[in-house]
């Protein structure tokens, strides 16, 4: 079985929690990330300022934050296909910290 291999060109902030990512096949996302917000590792980015601090790792081509968070750039790339599990899995990571 093939996989592609996506990378991230380029993110910008949109609005609060919404990103603007292209990728090296020329193809666009924009994704709302607060409802995947929670967890030990995710969580922190609820600040707005931390949020804000995403960037593109220059090695490995996917969203990174200054806090260890990043998101794995296939899931980005296919977002709409993911962002209802991952939703999903993100109320679990709230129950388990609360």
């Amino acid at each position: 079985m093939n996989h592609p291999i996506h990378q991230v060109r380029s993110v910008e902030v949109v609005e609060p929690y919404m990103l603007r990512v292209q990728f090296a096949d020329d193809t666009e996302q924009i994704i709302y990330l607060k409802p995947v917000l929670a967890g030990e590792l995710y969580g922190p980015l609820l600040d707005l300022e931390l949020f804000n601090q995403v960037a593109v790792d220059p090695e490995v081509k996917t969203l990174v934050w200054p806090n260890g968070a990043d998101f794995d750039p296939a899931t980005l790339h296919d977002w709409p296909e993911h962002k209802d599990a991952f939703a999903a899995r993100a109320k679990e990571w709230e129950r388990v910290s609360a």
